[in-house]
């Protein structure tokens, strides 16, 4: 429990990084079209990468971390700013980015199983009957994006496929900050190595399977690469990994429970996302169930 005086310290930054994470799902969607996914999630770390390494010039923060540094950092880099967003960007292609939201508001359950199997945190009885529910939930939502689909079904379930490859990745890389390496170095130095590798590995896959790169004169688009990049980011990494060391792991992921929600107002309003019986209902279980995953994690 946070110290009277310290709440505002954490409600501001919390408050932020939960909108602007929501707001990305949608901009997400926005950068889908003439640029190939592959480049657009390389502009996005390569503008990331630089930002964030001119933030550490900033704040007095070396960027020399050393071999084993820089090979973490590559590691880093490559599940979160490589695997994680070539998914996301590609299960978009055929998900709403609300859906895509919501499942990747299961982050925690992969987390702590891997958790478990690494580093032998226990998972109590009360994280599993919730997560239960949250996939009973998320199971109801794909139900219904599947009846519902103006594409192929078989497009969707590619969709939910690199939906949750994108997930298990995103959670590799949430495991490894429980790493001896990962405490001792500054995060924001590692962001930046693993921001500007993770770029150079998507431009090297993008190179190889679409070719050179795609420009895009569209104003929006390159607003949203910018929004993604500076805002998506640079400003919420930060401020993530700082609500982790002041909340605990467990409350800072209260984060994953509200995202969804606005996410999923932001595609109903946007992207004309149809609500069911079937599709609500899921969307209710699915939080709730989290929150009690939640709730027994941060207990």
């Amino acid at each position: 429990m946070a110290e009277p005086g310290a709440r505002g310290g954490i409600l501001f930054p919390f408050l932020l990084v939960t909108l602007i994470w929501s707001s990305t799902w949608i901009v997400i969607r926005d950068q889908i079209g003439s640029i190939p996914a592959s480049w657009s999630v390389c502009y996005r770390f390569a503008l990331a990468g630089v930002a964030m390494a001119v933030f550490c010039r900033m704040r007095g923060v070396s960027l020399r971390i050393g071999g084993a540094g820089l090979v973490f950092a590559a590691l880093l880099g490559t599940a979160q700013f490589v695997l994680n967003f070539n998914f996301v960007y590609r299960a978009e292609l055929t998900l709403t980015s609300g859906v895509v939201a919501v499942i990747y508001a299961m982050l925690l359950i992969p987390n702590s199983i891997l958790s478990f199997l690494i580093f032998r945190q226990p998972v109590g009885r009360a994280f599993i009957a919730g997560s239960a529910v949250a996939m009973t939930g998320i199971a109801l939502m794909l139900t219904h994006e599947y009846r519902a689909a103006d594409i192929a079904p078989g497009d969707v379930l590619v969709g939910v496929g690199f939906a949750v490859a994108g997930l298990l990745s995103a959670s590799a890389a949430n495991v490894m900050q429980g790493m001896e390496i990962a405490r001792r170095l500054p995060m924001i130095a590692v962001l930046a190595w693993a921001m500007l590798i993770g770029a150079a590995v998507d431009a090297a896959y993008a190179f190889a399977t679409v070719g050179p790169p795609v420009a895009e004169w569209r104003a929006g688009y390159w607003l949203g690469v910018a929004w993604l990049g500076l805002a998506g980011s640079v400003v919420t990494f930060p401020l993530y990994f700082r609500l982790i060391q002041r909340m605990g792991a467990g409350r800072a992921a209260y984060t994953s429970v509200l995202i969804p929600i606005i996410a999923m107002l932001i595609s109903t309003l946007v992207e004309g996302y149809r609500w069911t019986g079937l599709a609500a209902g899921g969307a209710l279980l699915a939080i709730a169930g989290m929150a009690i995953a939640l709730r027994a994690k941060a207990g």
